[in-house]
């Protein structure tokens, strides 16, 4: 097809496309140390149905001659754990490998098991044919809900993690353990605008102790103090990743381990358990929902902005979705404070060249475990920046024709100021609607209040509210150091050092991906959009102008009222 006749979105998407280029040009090849390191490995993979675990299987069987992974799965809503991996390759991320290996899902063995059970709740086969068997465990499994009960937090992030210790330790011809973590491990109130190394720090709580409590003490009474126990840090996520670390340090003896923290974790699970906003939206728009895990979308592998449903409101890519659509319109952050990105691509491929450097390089590593983060305080991309690119000319030219109402935000980072525009802009015109919809009967089938859906929004910003208005200078010192080790192919193909990212790039793959994968318009219809928001924006004046009127009317109205009663 003829560049000219291209839609300007689908122009961007090849653009971004080049960035594969010097990985292609290697890749096929399969002689670099690091995917020499993993050729003829069985790898046993924790998380495998999440965001992060979908694109690591795609990554190291696209990049890598691997001889087999065994994925921990459980059974759940009525699917067995073959049909739940059947559904899971089903995603269009693996349609590219399937084009270059079309048996790659035969190498892929599902194995029945939970992570919060003792032994992963494997039976002794499995487990007898895995220590057998297994050469590379990837410990990605977490639960990374930031208001998930202390008991139930603990019991995976931690006792799971003592469990997958266990495990390696008891494998015959373990290669590597990498353990993936979160540079929010440690992002304490005492350490806001200070330094965060690569490197263990005091645990809250000694891990052993840990674990005994939340087996023995019941969970009512673990809520009631859990406030005081994890004081310092803001959520039980961080609090019990700070002390699988610990227990990683403790336990690891002699076994080759590393650690990979990266810089943004922020939990899907949200969307999951709380039903939030844009699942429902999506819905309406035959946009389906699945489960799990935020790192945020991916810059090029294995396409641009890849990110599944489930996944949109875990990052920064849920609030461009949001005001892309028309549907979010008041955003709660500081605008000039910088944040870390760890696109999902960058964070495999760390991952996978960590598992490598820690091994091969541990001599003249200083860590006595490494570790190894992925995003950086130097990378220097604050809100601000996103949202200008966002309002850009370029970017309005790429807005989806699928958009619901003109796409404008009002951002704020007063608290009160938040919770007044909230009211002006989502809750009283939801009202509104909820209203109308409710008299006229048309509400489509599983589609809750606007009311409701605005006050998750509402909670969700809250709930983000301690990383979206602090910073720390976190490091990535390790990360950096393992790049200038490897090779100019493993660069190429294992690129990991967030700093070399373009940030209107960056800001092009979300939208991409967000068009490509979840309001799934095939990138057709840009010019179309760009007229209707046109349109839009004159709609959106004229509706603020009569809803201002209205407003005004209502409370000299309600004045008038009081003044009847209340001489003034």
């Amino acid at each position: 097809m003829a560049m000219e006749t291209l839609d300007v979105a689908e122009k961007a998407e090849l653009a971004l496309l080049e960035k594969q280029k010097p990985m292609n040009e290697v890749i096929h090849r399969g002689d670099s140390p690091v995917q020499q390191f993993y050729k003829g490995t069985t790898v046993f993979l924790t998380g495998g149905s999440g965001f992060l675990g979908k694109q690591f299987i795609e990554k190291i069987f696209r990049a890598c001659e691997v001889k087999r992974i065994y994925v921990l799965l459980r059974s759940r809503k009525g699917k067995t754990i073959s049909q739940r991996l059947t559904y899971i390759l089903s995603d269009p991320l693996y349609d590219g490998l399937r084009k270059i290996k079309p048996n790659f899902a035969n190498d892929i063995v599902p194995i029945e098991g939970d992570i919060a059970d003792i032994r992963l709740g494997l039976c002794d086969k499995d487990w007898d044919t895995l220590t057998k068997e297994v050469n590379v465990i990837i410990h990605l499994a977490a639960t990374v809900r930031f208001n998930e009960p202390l008991k139930m937090a603990g019991l995976i992030n931690v006792r799971g993690t003592r469990e997958v210790l266990e495990l390696g330790k008891q494998c015959l011809n373990l290669k590597l353990l990498n353990h993936i973590s979160t540079a929010f491990a440690h992002t304490t109130v005492s350490r806001i605008k200070k330094d965060v190394m690569e490197q263990f720090y005091p645990a809250p709580v000694p891990p052993d102790t840990f674990i005994e409590l939340v087996e023995s003490v019941d969970e009512e009474r673990l809520a009631e103090i859990t406030s005081g126990l994890i004081k310092g840090w803001p959520n039980t996520y961080t609090f019990t990743k700070a002390i699988a670390e610990e227990l990683v340090r403790r336990r690891a003896g002699d076994m080759p381990i590393c650690i990979v923290k990266p810089a943004v974790g922020l939990s899907a699970h949200l969307l999951e358990h709380n039903n939030v906003t844009l699942a429902y939206f999506l819905k309406f728009h035959h946009i389906h929902s699945h489960v799990w895990f935020s790192v945020i979308g991916s810059y090029v592998e294995p396409s641009p902005g890849w990110i599944d449903n489930q996944t949109i409101m875990a990052s920064p890519v849920g609030f461009l979705l949001g005001s892309g659509l028309g549907l979010m319109h008041v955003l709660y952050l500081r605008k000039e404070l910088d944040f870390c990105i760890a696109p999902v691509d960058y964070v495999n491929n760390a991952i996978l060249a960590a598992g490598w450097d820690s091994v091969q390089n541990r001599k003249i590593i200083d860590n006595e475990i490494p570790i190894y983060t992925v995003g950086s305080s130097a990378c220097n991309y604050s809100w601000g920046k996103l949202i200008e690119t966002i309002k850009s000319d370029e970017m309005r030219k790429m807005i989806s024709p699928k958009s619901l109402y003109y796409a404008c935000a009002v951002e704020t980072s007063n608290p009160i100021l938040f919770w007044l525009l909230t009211w002006i802009f989502h809750y009283i015109p939801a009202y509104f609607i909820d209203a109308i919809v409710s008299i006229l009967g048309v509400r489509p089938k599983g589609l809750p209040s606007l009311v409701s859906i605005y006050t998750k929004t509402y909670n969700l910003f809250k709930i983000y509210e301690y990383f979206l208005f602090n910073s720390w200078k976190i490091r990535d010192d390790n990360l950096v150091g393992m790049m200038d080790r490897m090779s100019p192919e493993d660069q190429a193909i294992f690129g990991c050092d967030v700093r070399e990212i373009d940030h209107r790039d960056v800001a092009i793959s979300m939208s991409i991906g967000l068009r490509r994968f979840i309001v799934k318009d095939g990138l057709k219809g840009s010019e179309y959009g760009h007229k209707k928001q046109k349109i839009l924006k004159y709609v959106n004046i004229l509706c603020l102008a009569l809803y201002g009127y209205l407003i005004y009317s209502l409370l000299s109205t309600i004045y008038s009222a009081f003044s009847i009663f209340i001489p003034v």
